[in-house]
Protein backbone atom coordinates (compact mmCIF):
# COMPACT_ATOMS: atom_id res chain seq x y z
CA UNK A 1 0.00 0.00 0.00
CA UNK A 2 2.27 2.84 -1.44
CA UNK A 3 -0.96 5.65 -1.05
CA UNK A 4 -1.92 7.20 1.84
CA UNK A 5 -5.36 5.97 3.33
CA UNK A 6 -8.44 7.95 4.06
CA UNK A 7 -8.13 6.60 7.72
CA UNK A 8 -4.16 7.98 7.61
CA UNK A 9 -5.01 11.48 7.04
CA UNK A 10 -7.79 11.43 9.50
CA UNK A 11 -5.89 9.89 12.50
CA UNK A 12 -3.65 12.67 11.71
CA UNK A 13 -5.55 15.68 11.52
CA UNK A 14 -6.79 14.83 14.83
CA UNK A 15 -5.20 17.83 16.66
CA UNK A 16 -6.67 20.34 14.71
CA UNK A 17 -10.12 18.47 15.20
CA UNK A 18 -9.67 18.68 19.08
CA UNK A 19 -8.86 22.62 18.84
CA UNK A 20 -11.69 23.05 17.08
CA UNK A 21 -13.83 20.85 19.74
CA UNK A 22 -12.62 23.33 22.15
CA UNK A 23 -13.02 26.69 20.33
CA UNK A 24 -17.05 24.56 19.64
CA UNK A 25 -17.52 23.85 23.25
CA UNK A 26 -18.52 26.90 25.08
CA UNK A 27 -21.41 27.62 22.20
CA UNK A 28 -22.70 24.02 22.71
CA UNK A 29 -22.46 23.94 26.49
CA UNK A 30 -26.47 24.28 27.30
CA UNK A 31 -26.88 21.50 24.90
CA UNK A 32 -24.76 19.06 27.22
CA UNK A 33 -25.50 18.17 30.60
CA UNK A 34 -25.50 20.26 33.76
CA UNK A 35 -23.77 19.53 37.14
CA UNK A 36 -26.05 17.25 38.96
CA UNK A 37 -28.57 15.93 36.24
CA UNK A 38 -28.31 12.14 36.38
CA UNK A 39 -26.86 11.21 32.57
CA UNK A 40 -26.84 8.61 30.72
CA UNK A 41 -24.15 8.24 27.98
CA UNK A 42 -25.15 5.85 24.59
CA UNK A 43 -23.48 4.47 21.56
CA UNK A 44 -22.39 1.54 19.28
CA UNK A 45 -18.97 0.07 18.50
CA UNK A 46 -16.66 2.95 18.58
CA UNK A 47 -19.08 5.45 19.89
CA UNK A 48 -19.80 3.04 23.00
CA UNK A 49 -16.22 3.11 23.94
CA UNK A 50 -16.08 6.80 24.13
CA UNK A 51 -19.20 6.60 26.52
CA UNK A 52 -17.56 4.60 28.59
CA UNK A 53 -14.68 7.24 28.98
CA UNK A 54 -16.89 10.11 29.03
CA UNK A 55 -18.94 8.91 31.85
CA UNK A 56 -16.20 8.29 34.36
CA UNK A 57 -14.86 11.55 33.26
CA UNK A 58 -18.02 13.21 34.52
CA UNK A 59 -19.13 11.13 37.61
CA UNK A 60 -15.47 11.27 38.96
CA UNK A 61 -15.34 14.92 38.77
CA UNK A 62 -18.53 14.93 40.70
CA UNK A 63 -20.63 16.52 38.21
CA UNK A 64 -23.49 13.56 39.20
CA UNK A 65 -24.15 10.19 38.43
CA UNK A 66 -23.42 9.28 34.88
CA UNK A 67 -23.18 5.39 33.00
CA UNK A 68 -22.56 4.41 29.81
CA UNK A 69 -24.51 1.92 27.31
CA UNK A 70 -24.07 0.16 24.23
CA UNK A 71 -27.48 1.26 22.21
CA UNK A 72 -29.13 -1.60 22.57
CA UNK A 73 -28.45 -2.05 26.13
CA UNK A 74 -29.83 0.42 27.33
CA UNK A 75 -32.25 -0.43 30.55
CA UNK A 76 -35.62 0.60 29.46
CA UNK A 77 -37.79 2.03 32.91
CA UNK A 78 -34.36 3.60 34.31
CA UNK A 79 -35.00 7.21 35.00
CA UNK A 80 -31.93 9.70 33.95
CA UNK A 81 -32.28 13.58 33.65
CA UNK A 82 -30.43 13.47 30.24
CA UNK A 83 -29.60 10.91 27.61
CA UNK A 84 -26.24 12.11 25.62
CA UNK A 85 -25.77 9.65 21.79
CA UNK A 86 -23.05 9.96 20.10
CA UNK A 87 -23.29 8.53 16.55
CA UNK A 88 -21.21 9.70 13.30
CA UNK A 89 -23.82 8.64 11.28
CA UNK A 90 -26.69 9.63 12.76
CA UNK A 91 -28.52 6.49 11.03
CA UNK A 92 -27.60 3.43 13.34
CA UNK A 93 -30.75 1.59 14.44
CA UNK A 94 -30.49 1.30 18.28
CA UNK A 95 -29.48 5.12 18.88
CA UNK A 96 -32.54 6.32 16.89
CA UNK A 97 -34.86 3.82 18.34
CA UNK A 98 -33.38 4.78 21.65
CA UNK A 99 -33.92 8.80 21.15
CA UNK A 100 -36.92 8.62 19.78
CA UNK A 101 -38.36 6.48 22.60
CA UNK A 102 -36.81 8.92 25.26
CA UNK A 103 -40.09 11.36 25.48
CA UNK A 104 -39.22 11.96 28.73
CA UNK A 105 -36.15 12.78 28.90
CA UNK A 106 -33.88 15.31 27.41
CA UNK A 107 -31.64 14.22 24.43
CA UNK A 108 -28.76 15.27 22.78
CA UNK A 109 -27.33 13.43 19.94
CA UNK A 110 -23.51 14.17 18.92
CA UNK A 111 -22.90 13.79 15.19
CA UNK A 112 -21.48 13.89 11.78
CA UNK A 113 -24.12 14.41 10.10
CA UNK A 114 -26.81 17.12 11.46
CA UNK A 115 -29.47 16.17 9.21
CA UNK A 116 -29.61 12.39 9.93
CA UNK A 117 -32.55 10.87 11.55
CA UNK A 118 -30.96 10.52 14.94
CA UNK A 119 -30.48 14.22 15.13
CA UNK A 120 -34.10 15.11 13.84
CA UNK A 121 -35.65 13.14 17.15
CA UNK A 122 -33.61 14.32 19.40
CA UNK A 123 -34.04 17.77 21.38
CA UNK A 124 -30.32 19.06 20.50
CA UNK A 125 -28.12 18.53 18.68
CA UNK A 126 -24.29 19.15 18.23
CA UNK A 127 -22.74 18.91 14.88
CA UNK A 128 -19.31 17.28 14.53
CA UNK A 129 -19.31 17.54 10.81
CA UNK A 130 -15.70 19.15 10.73
CA UNK A 131 -14.65 15.32 11.93
CA UNK A 132 -16.46 13.48 9.63
CA UNK A 133 -14.33 10.52 7.93
CA UNK A 134 -14.44 9.00 4.48
CA UNK A 135 -13.15 5.84 6.40
CA UNK A 136 -15.38 3.05 7.67
CA UNK A 137 -13.17 2.66 10.74
CA UNK A 138 -13.76 5.55 12.82
CA UNK A 139 -10.72 7.61 14.52
CA UNK A 140 -10.94 11.38 14.52
CA UNK A 141 -14.93 11.85 14.75
CA UNK A 142 -14.81 9.38 18.28
CA UNK A 143 -11.61 11.24 19.66
CA UNK A 144 -12.79 14.73 18.49
CA UNK A 145 -16.54 13.82 20.18
CA UNK A 146 -13.81 13.05 23.10
CA UNK A 147 -12.26 16.55 23.14
CA UNK A 148 -15.51 18.02 23.29
CA UNK A 149 -17.14 16.53 26.00
CA UNK A 150 -13.71 16.56 28.15
CA UNK A 151 -13.49 20.49 27.36
CA UNK A 152 -17.46 21.15 28.47
CA UNK A 153 -15.96 19.20 31.85
CA UNK A 154 -13.39 21.84 31.78
CA UNK A 155 -10.19 20.38 30.49
CA UNK A 156 -7.78 21.85 28.81
CA UNK A 157 -7.73 20.43 25.16
CA UNK A 158 -4.29 22.40 24.02
CA UNK A 159 -1.55 20.21 25.82
CA UNK A 160 -4.03 17.05 24.75
CA UNK A 161 -3.67 18.50 20.91
CA UNK A 162 0.38 19.18 21.77
CA UNK A 163 0.85 15.43 23.28
CA UNK A 164 -1.37 14.40 19.65
CA UNK A 165 1.02 15.74 18.06
CA UNK A 166 4.08 14.19 19.36
CA UNK A 167 1.98 10.71 19.19
CA UNK A 168 2.04 11.37 15.42
CA UNK A 169 5.99 11.09 15.73
CA UNK A 170 6.10 7.76 18.00
CA UNK A 171 7.22 4.91 15.70
CA UNK A 172 5.05 1.97 15.80
CA UNK A 173 6.73 -0.21 12.90
CA UNK A 174 8.53 -2.49 15.67
CA UNK A 175 5.07 -2.87 17.34
CA UNK A 176 3.35 -3.79 14.57
CA UNK A 177 5.54 -7.55 14.57
CA UNK A 178 3.63 -8.50 17.51
CA UNK A 179 1.46 -11.42 17.48
CA UNK A 180 -1.03 -10.32 19.71
CA UNK A 181 -1.77 -7.32 22.01
CA UNK A 182 -3.79 -6.95 25.36
CA UNK A 183 -4.50 -3.42 26.12
CA UNK A 184 -4.92 -2.15 29.32
CA UNK A 185 -7.22 0.92 30.75
CA UNK A 186 -8.31 2.08 34.47
CA UNK A 187 -10.83 4.63 35.12
CA UNK A 188 -11.82 6.29 32.29
CA UNK A 189 -9.00 4.85 30.42
CA UNK A 190 -10.93 1.53 30.04
CA UNK A 191 -13.20 2.50 27.34
CA UNK A 192 -9.42 3.61 25.75
CA UNK A 193 -8.46 0.30 25.90
CA UNK A 194 -11.36 -1.13 24.47
CA UNK A 195 -11.52 1.48 21.83
CA UNK A 196 -7.62 0.50 20.82
CA UNK A 197 -8.90 -3.12 20.71
CA UNK A 198 -10.98 -2.85 18.27
CA UNK A 199 -9.58 -0.56 16.16
CA UNK A 200 -6.98 -3.49 15.85
CA UNK A 201 -9.86 -6.31 14.97
CA UNK A 202 -11.36 -4.10 12.75
CA UNK A 203 -8.50 -2.61 10.55
CA UNK A 204 -6.08 -5.82 10.76
CA UNK A 205 -8.29 -8.82 11.65
CA UNK A 206 -5.77 -8.96 14.47
CA UNK A 207 -6.23 -10.78 17.64
CA UNK A 208 -6.61 -8.04 20.65
CA UNK A 209 -8.43 -8.41 24.09
CA UNK A 210 -8.78 -5.12 26.64
CA UNK A 211 -9.27 -5.43 30.11
CA UNK A 212 -9.21 -2.73 33.31
CA UNK A 213 -5.64 -3.23 34.21
CA UNK A 214 -6.32 -4.22 37.77
CA UNK A 215 -8.12 -7.15 36.88
CA UNK A 216 -6.04 -8.14 33.80
CA UNK A 217 -3.75 -10.44 36.70
CA UNK A 218 -6.87 -12.12 37.43
CA UNK A 219 -6.43 -14.20 34.28
CA UNK A 220 -5.84 -12.47 31.52
CA UNK A 221 -2.11 -12.64 32.45
CA UNK A 222 -1.33 -16.14 31.56
CA UNK A 223 -1.40 -15.60 27.87
CA UNK A 224 1.27 -12.66 28.05
CA UNK A 225 4.90 -14.28 26.51
CA UNK A 226 7.25 -13.86 24.12
CA UNK A 227 6.39 -11.83 20.99
CA UNK A 228 3.40 -10.24 22.36
CA UNK A 229 2.10 -6.63 23.98
CA UNK A 230 0.63 -5.78 26.87
CA UNK A 231 -0.43 -1.69 26.54
CA UNK A 232 -1.23 0.42 29.23
CA UNK A 233 -3.36 3.58 28.85
CA UNK A 234 -2.75 5.94 31.86
CA UNK A 235 -0.98 5.15 35.50
CA UNK A 236 0.00 1.55 35.55
CA UNK A 237 -0.76 -0.72 38.59
CA UNK A 238 2.47 -1.09 40.42
CA UNK A 239 4.43 -3.85 39.49
CA UNK A 240 2.10 -4.93 36.30
CA UNK A 241 5.40 -3.80 34.15
CA UNK A 242 7.85 -6.69 35.72
CA UNK A 243 5.18 -9.07 35.83
CA UNK A 244 4.57 -8.58 32.08
CA UNK A 245 8.34 -8.80 31.47
CA UNK A 246 8.87 -11.78 33.64
CA UNK A 247 6.59 -13.46 31.26
CA UNK A 248 8.07 -12.56 28.08
CA UNK A 249 5.82 -9.98 26.74
CA UNK A 250 6.49 -6.22 25.83
CA UNK A 251 5.00 -3.15 28.15
CA UNK A 252 4.22 -0.83 25.84
CA UNK A 253 3.08 2.69 27.62
CA UNK A 254 2.99 6.20 26.51
CA UNK A 255 3.69 9.24 28.60
CA UNK A 256 0.95 11.34 26.78
CA UNK A 257 -2.56 12.52 28.10
CA UNK A 258 -4.21 8.79 26.94
CA UNK A 259 -6.18 10.10 24.94
CA UNK A 260 -3.49 11.42 22.67
CA UNK A 261 -2.07 7.76 23.09
CA UNK A 262 -5.04 6.54 21.62
CA UNK A 263 -3.46 7.85 18.64
CA UNK A 264 -0.47 5.77 18.48
CA UNK A 265 -2.83 2.82 19.11
CA UNK A 266 -4.84 3.76 15.85
CA UNK A 267 -1.54 4.04 14.02
CA UNK A 268 -0.52 0.67 15.14
CA UNK A 269 -3.69 -1.14 13.46
CA UNK A 270 -2.91 0.85 10.29
CA UNK A 271 0.49 -0.59 10.45
CA UNK A 272 -0.85 -3.63 11.18
CA UNK A 273 -3.53 -3.63 8.15
CA UNK A 274 -0.46 -2.53 6.44
CA UNK A 275 1.63 -5.93 7.13
CA UNK A 276 -1.26 -8.03 5.87
CA UNK A 277 -1.88 -6.40 2.88
CA UNK A 278 -5.38 -5.17 4.25
CA UNK A 279 -7.57 -1.88 3.14
CA UNK A 280 -7.64 -0.34 6.96
CA UNK A 281 -10.28 1.95 5.22
CA UNK A 282 -12.62 -1.13 3.96
CA UNK A 283 -12.50 -3.37 7.13
CA UNK A 284 -14.07 -7.09 6.08
CA UNK A 285 -17.86 -7.36 7.00
CA UNK A 286 -18.17 -3.69 8.14
CA UNK A 287 -20.25 -0.72 6.96
CA UNK A 288 -19.83 3.14 8.08
CA UNK A 289 -23.17 2.31 9.88
CA UNK A 290 -25.74 -0.51 11.17
CA UNK A 291 -28.77 -0.23 10.06
CA UNK A 292 -31.39 -2.79 11.13
CA UNK A 293 -34.40 -4.31 9.16
CA UNK A 294 -37.38 -3.97 11.05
Amino acid sequence: MNHQTFVEAEIASQPQTWRQAAQLAPSVGGALPQDGQRVAVVGCGTSWFIAQAYAVLRESAGHGVTDAFAGSEFPAGRDYDFIVAITRSGTTTEIIDLVRAATDTTTVVLTAVPTAEAARVADHVIDLSFADEQSVVQTRFATTALALLRAHLGTDIEPLAADAEQALTIDVADLATAEQVSFLGRGWTIGLANEAALKAREAAQFWTEAYPAMDYRHGPIAIAEEGRLVWMFGQAPAGLDAEVAARGALFVHHDLDPMAALIVAQRFAVALAVRFGLDPDRPRALTRSVILQP
